[in-house]
This record gives structure tokens, sequence and C-alpha cells, in this order.
């Protein structure tokens, strides 16, 4: 018997995208979906939920371009809503073939979200598989809250099923959309339905609320699903959804009867872009992608290895492409950052690549060395900067900080072609610049949104000299959004991000 093919749908381009303060741009997503398909070989990915926005719409456009080009189209999955045929207009619009058909997986969704009854729901359903067969668009089926719904209402479960398997499905979606599933309930759900349904495809969708998200689907696998969905570092509402990394590890050494095309060099990498683009540090101690997973206690460890690998484990850091740096700087060229891009598994169009390199070498001017640690950093922002057209400047700041004196800052600001000057006091030399920025603000009778959040990062591996990145969330109108700034010295990112904000009010 050949070992049973396993399929991978990674959705944090969608799922992970509804983590709390989490958004993508259209570059970004590219850049993503490029990697997950090409780099680390996932057999699907999920990009996009259907008619959120014009900027979503954007995005999903590029990447089916792309995948036309590539023969990848049948790869890429949108989700849709049961809605009269409106998501498939969004769907036409931009180029997607196949759809994630969001329907209710328990009574209790489907009584009191819908106010609807189950016959309602299976109508309105087949007018949508109607319309997506007459447009040629693929229809897999996600069930709501469908664990959930085979622990209070199995009976509508099946009901559901039995109405399904009339319909022309491609897969269906099993989702513990609030992540209430034990492992042995998964087992024993999954093991019910593929036995009465064995014609199905099944696909199992795992959270994390409980951390058994792993555990979850060891046990999908063992009762003979077809696929999963992942996201790369858990990203996903709440507490996420089961992490790529993690559930690729466990797959490959304690499932041997199913495989998998993931590329597992690749995961390190992937999750490192992952996290600069979304500005969501990956804990220390995360498996397989935190930093200090493959750190011993050096003595013990010695001592340990010198008494018959006392220490070791399976894991070991090349699997998953860890080590090995090339420094970067001010004498790189495009070659030796081409280089660094290759080995992050990363392409950048010619345009794109003068900017970063020229951010590079600007970068360099400040600071020894860039590392290849810091590339993801430099490309975000690069690309990050391409999203809005600047017409706000901070020309130029004086920051004074000295002893037994409050910090101030003298600024000179370009806003609509006009330039306004401000000095002001704060409790340190950013919050003076921010003082400066309102009076400058108010003179114009404008309002800047509010700081709810600032937080610093320095790149992983990097040392006193490092990059510093400075993620600032804002509040306008009660709709939260982040900018980054990038530079080697920490006050001047935090004014980087801050012109980004100007320039996005």
């Amino acid at each position: 018997m050949g070992k049973r093919k396993l399929e991978i749908m990674d959705t944090t381009l969608r799922d992970g995208e509804q983590t709390s303060g989490v958004s993508f741009s259209a570059s970004e997503k590219l850049t993503l979906a490029k990697l997950l398909l090409d780099e680390l070989k996932v057999d699907r990915i999920e990009i996009a939920s259907a008619r959120v926005s014009k900027g979503e719409l954007e995005a999903v456009k590029q990447i089916t371009e792309w995948a036309a080009s590539e023969n990848y189209l049948d790869r890429i999955e949108v989700l849709t809503f049961v809605d009269g045929g409106i998501s498939l207009k969004w769907m036409e619009e931009a180029g997607a073939k196949v759809q994630n058909l969001l329907t209710k997986g328990s009574l209790n969704h489907l009584t009191h979200q819908l106010k609807k009854t189950p016959e309602q729901h299976f109508s309105d359903i087949a007018a949508v598989f109607d319309l997506a067969q007459k447009q040629g668009v693929t229809t897999n089926v996600y069930l709501e809250d469908w664990s959930n719904g085979m622990r209070n209402s199995k009976e509508y479960v099946f009901q559901y099923l039995d109405f399904l398997a009339t319909q022309p499905i491609k897969k269906l979606l099993l989702p513990d959309t609030l992540g209430i599933l034990t492992h042995t309930e998964t087992f024993d759900y999954l093991s019910e339905i593929l036995e009465r349904y064995p014609s199905f495809h099944v696909d199992f969708h795992g959270h994390n609320d409980y951390d058994l998200g792993v555990a979850n689907i060891m046990e999908a696998v063992k009762a003979g699903c077809h696929g999963l969905h992942l996201t790369v570092n858990g990203m996903g509402e709440r507490a996420g959804n089961a992490p790529m990394a993690s559930a690729v590890a466990v797959i490959n050494d304690f499932l041997p009867e199913v495989e998998i095309a993931i590329n597992e060099s690749s995961l390190f990498k992937v999750s490192k872009l992952v996290s600069a683009f979304t500005g969501f540090g990956i804990p220390a101690n995360k498996p397989i992608v935190g930093d200090n997973v493959f750190t011993q206690t050096a003595g013990i460890h010695a001592d340990g290895d010198n008494k018959n690998n006392l220490y070791f484990n399976s894991l070991l850091p090349e699997r998953f492409g860890r080590k090995r740096k090339y420094a970067l700087g001010k004498t790189s060229g495009k070659a030796n950052i081409q280089k660094n891009l290759q080995e992050l598994g990363l392409t950048l169009n010619d345009e794109e690549l003068k900017k970063v390199t020229a951010r590079i070498i600007e970068l360099g001017d400040k600071k020894e060395k860039v590392t290849k640690d810091d590339l993801p950093y430099i490309i975000s922002d690069v690309l990050d900067s391409d999203t809005f057209q600047q017409k706000v400047f901070v020309k130029s700041y004086v920051l004074t900080h000295s002893k037994g004196l409050k910090p101030s800052t003298t600024v000179s600001v370009e806003l609509n072609g006009k330039i306004y000057e401000e000095n002001a006091q704060g409790d340190g030399q950013f919050d003076a610049f921010m003082n400066a920025l309102r009076k400058v603000y108010h003179s114009e009778k404008l309002e800047l949104p509010k700081l709810v959040d600032y937080a610093v990062r320095i790149p992983p591996g990097s040392n006193s000299d490092a990059l510093c990145e400075t993620i600032i969330t804002w509040q306008d109108n009660n709709t939260d959004f982040t900018t980054r700034g990038l530079d080697s010295d920490q006050t001047v990112s935090a004014i980087k991000a801050t012109e980004k904000m100007l320039n996005i009010i």
C-alpha cells in the first residue's frame, strides 16, 4: 500500500488576516501567495473573503493573474457567502475560479443567526451551486460551527450532508469554528462522517482556543480526512488556527501513513516573512520557528552529547532551513541582495529591487551591517510605502534631550505644499515631536488620530547596531490602523511610522 496523499490548504491570507490588527497590502499578499505555492509547496491557498473591500479585490486580481500564468488558478480559493450570487459576481471580477461557500453547520447558527429553516437554507444553497456551475466556478462548502453542530444537533448535520450529496460539491470543509473540540471528539466525528459519506473529499479546519489545534489535526488525519487547513505562525481569529510549522513536523514524524508535499526547509523563512508583514512577533519559545527552540543550555548539553546524545531529538534545525547569515550593507550590489532574497524564497520586480537596494544603501550608511534577517522588514517598509500617495512630508526636526530639562522638539512639516514649523516639549523625544505636530495640525483646524499602541522590535539575531522597527497603532473615528517605520534610530523609526500615518489620514 502506498502512502495516502494529504492536501494542505493554507489560509493565512484569509483566516490569518482575521487576526485582530492584521491587514496585508496587495503586494504583500501577492508575495506571500507566490512563496506559499512555489516555495513552501502547499496544495491550495485561501486568499480572501469576497465583497470585503476594493483593496481586497485588487489583491485577488493580482494573485489570479499571476496564478493563471503559472497554471495555478484551481489552487486559489476565495471565501464566499450564500447571498444570491453577489459573491460570485465579485469572484468573476476578481478572476477567481474556486469558491469556499460559508454555510451553517449547526442548527443553533441557522436558527438564531439566519433565522431560517433547514429547507430554506438548502434551497438558497442549491441556487448558489446552480449559478456557480453556469459561471464555471468550482464549489467547496464550509459548514460553519460544524463542531457544535455534531455535538448538539447531529440530525441537522446529517440532514444537510444528505442534501449536499445531491449537489456538485468538490470538497467538504469541516471547521471547528470556535475551537471547542477535544482530540477524541475530532476523531469520532470525522470517522462517522467519512464512513457515512465515503465519496466526499473532507478537509478539517482546526482552531486553537484550547491549544488543541495540533492534537486535533493529528486525530483528523488518523480518522482519514483528505485535507487540513493551516496558517503560518497559527495566525487567525482569537487564539488562531492550527499552526503550519508544528503540524508539518508532527505529520512527517508521527503519521507515517500519509505524505504531504510541504517543503519543510522553507517553514522558517515563510514564518519570518509573515511575522514582518503582520507586525506580529513570533514567541521565542514557539515550536519549530521560535528563536530559542534550537538553543540548549551549553554545559549540560555538551555533557549530555558526550554521553550518547541524551539531549537530542528528531527536530534538527537544518530540517527547517535554520542557519547561516550573509551580511548586507552599503557596499551590497543587487546580486548580493538577490542572493539573500533567493534564500528567503522571494522574488521582487526590478522596480521593487531598485527601491530595496536604495533603502539598504541608505541604512548601511547609518549602521555597520544589514543582515538577511533585516530584509523582510526592509521589503515590507518599501512595499508598504507604495500603498499611499505622499502628500505630507516631515522635512526636518531637532530632537533635544538634556539632563534636568524636559525633552523638546522643533519640527518642520510640509502639508499640501505649505511649510509649517513648531516647537514643543514632552515626556520624551517622540512625545515632544507629537506635541509639535499637534500644534501644526491645530493651526489648520485638523485633528490627529489617537495613539493606542506603540511597539518597538529589532530583527532577531541583530546586535547593538541593529535596525529598529516601530509599529504604531492609531485610532481614527473608532477604527484602528497600524503603521510601521524602519531606521537604525528608535525615535526616527517612530517618526517615519508617524509620517506614514499622516499620509494615510
